[in-house]
């Protein structure tokens, strides 16, 4: 055994100069006297005497319970049977497990794994592949003592004394867990862990650990613990695509292992049990784990006698100091996308199969598109974003209807380190949507039956002491649904969240594939809560799917070295939200297209999408869909600072992408949207939310809520136009464009008797339901703004978009 893995002597000796005082016990003095004078019954001398002779003692006879009323008896009894049932059905299980054994553990000696995994495309292109060239074999004399204890402290602190299985080891995890409410402590040794890797497969069995178990024990038989620990050392996966401590020290620090520092080697050890959680690569809160991980390592090598109290402290006031590296010899493409697939794989396999290796992940991916998208991103890095004040940008594409990932590009550069290149802008950051938004506060709108013609007024308004705006301060007055998301007026969206409710649009939008945390605030309709490129381009999908959702992915199938399928993903999904609903939202947003604030991303054919810019211009978006895809743009600045940008430009670069792929798309026309746009029957319960305080500043609300008016409605000058709207339209929650206080970060009492609500926080008559859909006032309205019917709009309304031709059904 080499001397630099064993423990200090004043740590193995411990138990043996620890001493045993016994205590001595006095004999017992009680005399023969004592204990029949103790136990003689009480004299009666000072009574007179009786001449007759007393009557004889009746015995008290006990009468015993009969056995079926002693409820002890039958616990015992019970506990018995159980036991013996369970020793019994060990023993078989014990001798089952060794009939299937190896007739040798000679393979430990020469093992190496097989390829960890090789990713492919769709077409089956290699992408990734990491095999037995990447992985540094080091011997044990050429780790550093450190790194050796590091790892023995946290995995396996009796490794010296035990033969393959620790009882005490296993006692002690089951309690910490059981005190913890968790596993948080294992109970497998180093030897058990490389037993499973080189002689097990991955079928999970009752006997599978009690193999595991004889296997450790026969491997302590033939190898010293020399040898175990460099197998061991030399097989432990560490996250990032790193397998073995050499590799681990490359991944994460860009240094060899005999480099590795006291924290640096505690930090790899405490990846060790859980990888896929622990890995420091994996975003800031992994890393904070990772550190807390590190800390806790340091704490056991103080224990165990490896450290001293200053160096355990000293370590761990030292930052992770990470260099991250790519795994030496890496052949890899599109580097974005197998980041995202090597992060998904602990959701689809057992650790003990990814550590195992020779498996083959067949992505979604498809090289065309995905050189489309590439393109795009680095044109748009270049042409527009100096001008304009972004850095970054970012693009995914998925099909909707089967939710594969076709494309994804999470920066303009993985490689520029300098600009934290390897930073994944589609699935890791999460900033402010804006306008992108309010589709899901208007898709809300249409299941619970509104029309998409009914009338808001467009005016500066203040809610609760929030006070949303226009960018440009200019207003439409009175204006429908429709021409507002044409549009992008911020105030009809805020009023349509006031009239639906927080909590039906949060419950639409995270079944139409939102998962981030979405706030009850009335900024929610602009976009406040953030979210990711990921989510909400797959959100989008799903009124390209026509209401059903199905999540991303970017994995097809896994296959293992046999070449059997162990996994394979699921691309049917469930109706969130019915057809005609999205049928009317999808010809929403064609307008948006063909007349709106999207006009930048036409093509020769349907399309429909959303433009959104956040509080002071931070985050550029378009999000579109055609039938077969759907698509999202994001532009902006890491550090959050403004861009001096436009989100017709994200549309751009939508556009770009979209031209090349369509090349091999035939066009599809949307499900037309229904005739009946008035009266339909609502799917969803709107929940309207009672402000305390709400008014419009410049018209009196009881005028803005009427069906008809003496006053004719408010327009704007030229300078509204589409383009205008187009380039500075979108807002969130604050900055320039709209105020909040306190109360606009919290949902506001409801008014039920106890408030008294201002006469002019009266709620508009169409948001009771008769009213909205059967609109028995319009005719009233002067000649100018009278409307003949829905599907017409009125000449004197402010440049209404033409409602677009009715598309033929869509092709089964």
């Amino acid at each position: 055994m080499s001397k630099f893995i064993q423990k200090p002597k004043d740590q193995l000796n411990r138990a043996q100069r620890a001493g045993v005082e016994s205590s001595r016990r006095s004999p017992s003095a009680t005399s023969p006297q004592a204990t029949a004078a103790s136990t003689k019954r009480p004299s009666i001398a000072t009574a007179a005497p009786v001449a007759t002779t007393p009557a004889p003692r009746r015995r008290r006879v006990r009468r015993h319970k009969p056995l079926y009323r002693r409820p002890l008896l039958w616990v015992v009894l019970v506990l018995a049977a159980g036991l013996g049932a369970t020793s019994s059905y060990g023993y078989t299980l014990w001798q089952r497990a060794g009939e299937e054994l190896p007739e040798s553990v000679d393979e430990l000696a020469t093992y190496t794994r097989e390829g960890t995994m090789t990713v492919t495309a769709a077409d089956g292109t290699t992408l990734q592949e990491i095999g037995p060239v990447t992985h540094q074999q080091l011997k044990i004399g050429e780790v550093p003592n450190l790194v050796a204890q590091a790892f023995i402290a946290s995995e396996d602190r009796r490794f010296l004394e035990h033969n393959g299985v620790d009882m005490q080891g296993i006692v002690r995890a089951s309690l910490v867990n059981l005190r913890a409410g968790g596993i948080v402590e294992g109970g497998s040794t180093i030897t058990q862990q490389v037993s499973r890797v080189v002689f097990l497969n991955q079928e999970r069995d009752v006997t599978r650990k009690l193999k595991e178990i004889r296997i450790a024990q026969m491997v302590e038989q033939e190898y010293e613990k020399d040898e175990i620990l460099e197998r061991y050392l030399n097989l432990v996966y560490l996250g990032s695509g790193a397998y073995g401590v050499g590799d681990a020290a490359w991944v994460y620090f860009g240094k060899s292992a005999q480099e590795l520092t006291l924290p640096e080697a505690a930090l790899l050890a405490g990846i060790a049990p859980a990888p896929s959680l622990y890995s420091p690569l994996e975003g800031e809160e992994a890393a904070q784990i990772a550190k807390e991980r590190r800390d806790r390592v340091l704490q056991r090598m103080e224990t165990e006698g490896y450290i001293s109290a200053g160096q355990a402290a000293l370590a761990a006031a030292e930052p992770l100091n990470l260099n991250p590296q790519q795994p030496k010899r890496l052949n890899r493409k599109v580097p974005y996308f197998t980041d995202y697939i090597q992060r998904q794989l602990p959701k689809h396999l057992s650790p003990e199969m990814i550590q195992q290796g020779g498996l083959t992940i067949e992505t979604t991916i498809d090289l065309k598109w995905q050189q489309a998208a590439e393109d795009a991103v680095a044109k748009a890095a270049v042409r527009y974003g100096p001008s304009q004040g972004f850095q970054q940008a970012a693009l995914v594409a998925v099909d909707p209807q089967t939710g594969a990932i076709k494309a994804m590009v999470g920066g303009k550069d993985y490689f520029d380190e300098a600009n934290n290149g390897q930073y994944n802008r589609v699935t890791q950051a999460q900033r402010q949507p804006g306008s992108t938004f309010k589709t899901f506060v208007y898709a809300t709108a249409m299941a619970a039956g509104f029309s998409p013609y009914k009338d808001l007024t467009d005016a500066p308004l203040v809610v609760d002491g929030y006070e949303p705006t226009n960018y440009n301060k200019e207003y439409r007055g009175e204006v429908s649904l429709r021409d507002a998301l044409v549009y992008s007026a911020n105030i009809p969206a805020v009023r349509t969240l006031i009239e639906v409710g927080w909590n039906p649009v949060i419950e639409v939008a995270q079944k139409m594939g939102i998962q981030s945390e979405l706030k009850p605030t009335y900024s929610l309709a602009l976009g406040a809560s953030e979210v990711n490129l990921l989510e909400l381009t797959s959100a989008y999908g799903t009124l390209a799917n026509e209401g059903e959702y199905i999540q991303p992915h970017g994995i097809a199938r896994i296959r293992d070295r046999d070449g059997n399928v162990v996994y394979e993903a699921e691309t049917t999904g469930e109706q969130v939200l019915d057809a005609e609903a999205v049928a009317i939202v999808t010809w929403m947003l064609q307008s948006v297209i063909e007349n709106g604030t999207g006009t930048n991303a036409q093509l020769n054919r349907p399309v429909a999408g959303k433009t959104g810019t956040s509080d002071d211009f931070r985050d550029l978006w378009f999000v579109g869909y055609i039938p077969q895809l759907v698509a999202g743009v994001w532009l902006g600045n890491d550090d959050n600072t403004p861009t001096r940008g436009v989100s017709s430009t994200a549309a751009t670069v939508w556009q770009d992408f979209m031209q090349r792929v369509v090349e091999s798309v035939p066009p599809e026309d949307f499900p037309p949207r229904p005739d009946n746009l008035e009266n339909r029957e609502p799917t969803i319960e709107p929940e309207p939310i009672e402000p305390e305080s709400s008014y419009y500043k410049d018209i009196p609300i009881e005028e803005a809520a009427a069906p008809a008016r003496s006053t004719p409605r408010r327009t704007t000058t030229a300078s509204s136009s589409a383009a205008s709207s187009d380039d500075r339209d979108e807002t969130s929650s604050g900055g320039s464009s709209s105020r909040a206080t306190a109360a606009s970060s919290t949902p506001p009492r409801s008014s039920q008797g106890s408030i008294q609500r201002p006469a002019q926080t009266s709620r508009p008559a169409q948001t009771s339901r008769p009213a909205q859909t059967s609109r028995p006032a319009q005719t009233s309205r002067p000649a100018q703004t009278s409307r003949p019917a829905p599907a017409q709009r009125p000449a004197a309304r402010p440049a209404p978009p033409p409602a677009p031709p009715q598309p033929t059904a869509r092709p089964a």
